[in-house]
Formats: structure tokens, sequence, C-alpha cells
């Protein structure tokens, strides 16, 4: 019998875990089992729905990580797959040297969604390969090498997009680093107009800082930026890797400040939670480098026939079912459910931020966070700390949660802050 066989005929919950936990202590990476583990995400996924996921002996759980926005369409959504099985019985990836007609279809369709100029697409599998994309576009069209990018920030760890991210210990280990890259303060206008010097190509950033503690760039700061970049000749980059797609009340979070950015980063939910893909989306201006180099920025796997379809599907399902005003009035009915928390444990919870159903949960001190998480998945409630600050937990479920389902995970906060609290009455005895 082969392991294919065997993996979908074995259904003891315990004899599963076991084989897993085995497996990745052994051949995967045990240090990230223990820290899954530590942050209460040791959950083996079985059935995906929805909002939600149930673990192999059947419990279910509100999943509010959603691999930081990949599946704003749902878990598992069924329209989306059914396209992808549509496309399986047609079409493998394709050769990335052909011309594909769901490529410049799915090309198209982000040109007509996206904020101001945006037009054309470069497609990868990850958002870390899209922001190198990004960078060596922002490069290439400028003849200058400096980023300018945020203290915090977060933009993956390939190589080009390793230096960028703001946080020393996700670099530290791989110096030297490719080099070009400062880090200014985030939702500055004036550390932006000092650093900016006659070797700036871009300034990079999140509209909402995610790893960086769900943190958003103020309207007025967006918009300084835009003329800053304006008048300097540079190119404005947005990373929408968690914030595009409906996921903070609007398409893209751009819009909620009315700024369209020259180049912009999508990923994650693009594809719908079911096929790699990600993409550089860029002004007609910006391609002038690509008149020369059509094929110096490649991949292989990257916008393939099975990919494009799938995003085209994702797209339509937001669009149809008009996701971003969902997100907008779950989230909402968030904020409102947990300033009433607030009210009732101030000694817990410190700050409540966010937009749409992008939210952080800030703590008075780091211990909470994960100690929050382990609670709110015994009250079934998937969550995670923000990796550059462990005392703010996350809300990022998927964009089709419906009003219950936002109650239940309020009455999950409520009854795990309640916990927490009789834990810290009894550290004080």
């Amino acid at each position: 019998m082969s392991i294919i066989d065997l993996m979908f005929q074995e259904t003891d919950p315990d004899k599963i875990r076991q084989e897993a936990e085995a497996n990745y202590k052994e051949y995967v990476n045990p240090f990230a089992l223990r820290m899954l583990k530590n942050a209460s995400l040791d959950i083996i996924e079985d059935k995906r729905e929805g909002a939600s996921v149930w673990d192999i002996s059947g419990k279910k759980y509100i999943d509010c990580v959603t691999g930081a926005g990949i599946f704003n369409v749902g878990r598992r959504n069924p329209e989306v797959v059914e396209v992808l099985k549509k496309a399986l019985d047609k079409y493998d990836m394709g050769s990335w040297i052909s011309l594909f007609r769901e490529r410049g279809l799915l090309a198209k369709k982000l040109a007509q969604i996206t904020p101001g100029d945006l037009k054309f697409s470069l497609f990868c599998c990850g958002g870390g390969e899209a922001i190198e994309v990004a960078i060596k576009l922002a490069r290439a069209h400028t003849d200058r090498t400096e980023i300018l990018c945020m203290e915090n920030g977060y933009h993956g760890v390939t190589g080009f997009a390793l230096p960028a991210t703001g946080r020393d210990v996700y670099k530290t280990p791989f110096l030297p680093l490719v080099p070009g890259y400062r880090h200014i303060p985030f939702n500055t206008l004036q550390a932006a107009e000092a650093a900016v010097n006659e070797n700036t190509a871009a300034i990079l950033l999140e509209p909402i800082q995610g790893e960086g503690g769900i943190i958003p760039a103020d309207d007025d700061y967006l918009r300084g930026l835009r003329r800053l970049c304006d008048e300097k000749n540079i190119l404005l980059i947005f990373d929408e890797v968690q914030t595009g797609f409906g996921r903070t009340g609007k398409m893209f979070a751009a819009e909620h400040s009315g700024v369209a950015p020259d180049i912009m980063v999508l990923a994650k939910s693009l594809s719908g939670g079911l096929y790699p893909l990600s993409c550089a989306v860029f002004t007609e201006e910006i391609s002038d480098f690509l008149t020369a180099h059509p094929f110096i920025i490649i991949n292989s796997f990257g916008g393939t026939s099975l990919a494009c379809l799938v995003a085209l599907a994702a797209i339509e399902f937001i669009e149809k079912n008009n996701l971003p005003r969902n997100a907008a009035e779950r989230g909402a009915q968030f904020k409102t459910g947990l300033q009433a928390l607030q009210q009732k444990y101030p000694e817990l919870i410190i700050d409540i931020r966010g937009k749409g159903l992008m939210l952080g949960v800030e703590f008075p001190e780091e211990s909470i966070g994960p100690r929050m998480a382990y609670q709110l998945k015994k009250n079934g409630v998937i969550s995670i700390y923000t990796f550059n600050n462990p005392r703010i937990i996350r809300i990022m479920p998927s964009l089709v949660i419906t009003k219950e389902e936002v109650q239940t995970v309020l009455e999950a906060f409520d009854h795990s802050l309640a916990e927490i609290r009789n834990q810290e009455a009894r550290f004080k005895r």
C-alpha cells in the first residue's frame, strides 16, 4: 500500500499526531515544532470550511490566523475549488516561456481593480519574491540603489526582501546582506523627508504593519509620502501582501487614504488559499526597463495556468459577495465587542487597533500574548501573536466570517481574559 493510500486510510487521531510530530522532529524542523507548540499552533488540520477548521480529533476552531491573510475567501472555498478541479482536468502548470491566456486575463483584471495607474504585472509564487521584483524594478527604473524601509516592517526573508525587513533577528544570522537599504521610523513624515537623498530609488512600506503589531499608517502620512515621492522622482511601493483583497474593508488598503503607489505587491489571498501566487503590479512608466530586458525578471512557477485561473475565481468571489463590505461590518462588530471587553478587563487590554478584519489587541506585557493564544485555543479559536511584538494578538479571520461567528470569538476572548485575570491574581498571592 502506498504512502498516499495509508495517509487517507489512517483515521486514529493519536496515531496521526504521533506520526506527524515524529516526522517533524526527524526530518522537517524540530525547532519549528517546538515553537508551534509554544504558540498553541500545533493543530493538525483536517476539515477546512468557511471561517473554520477542524483538527484530526474533530474539534472545530474559528481560524483567526488564516496564515496572516491567505484565506480571505474562506477555507477551501467550494467555488474556487471547483475552478481548480476544472483546470486540472485540462491543464498542467504550463511552460513559463509560453503565452498563457489565463495570465493575460488575470493581469488585465488586476489592472482594473488596483488603484491609480497600476497596469502591468509580474508574477511569482510568494510574497518575498514579489518584493524582490518590486525592488529590482525600482532600482532599474530610477538608476538609483537606495531603498527606504520602515522600522519593524516585514517584507519576507528572501535575498532582496530580507534587508527590507525591519528587525535584526531575521537578518543577523545571514550577514552580509544585499546593501542599499535604510530603515526609518514608521508614520513619521519628517523622518522620510530627512532620509531622502539623490540616491533614493523608492520608499517601501506596508499600509498596515502586520508583524510590527497591526499598526495602520495615518492617511496624511501616506499622502505626504506620495507628495514627497512625486517631488523627488522617487517610487512609492506598497506591500499589500496581508492587507489586500478586502482585508481592511476596502479592496486594497491604499484606498482608505486615496493614495496610489507606483508598485503594489500582492500575494497570500490572491489565489484563494489553493495555489501559490504573488505579483508586483506597476505603472506603465516603470515598464520601460522591460523593453530592453523582457526576461530578466522571471519565475518558472509564477503565474501558471492553474494559479491564474484560481486567482480569477477568488477575485470574482470577493467582488460578487462584496467581502470588503463584510470585512468592514464584521470588523466594526469586533471593535465594539473588544472595546466592551477593554472596559471589563482594563488591566489586560491596553489598545485595540486596525482596519476591517485586520485587528490587533495589545496587552501590557509579552507573556500575555502566548497565554491568550493558549486560552483561546481551549475556547475554540486559533490565534497568534505578532512575531515582532508578542504583546499583540492579531485577529485576521476569513472575510466570510458571519455575525454569529464573530460573537463566538468575542465570547472566547471573554472566557480567556477571565482565566488570565484569575492567573494573575494567583501569581500575586
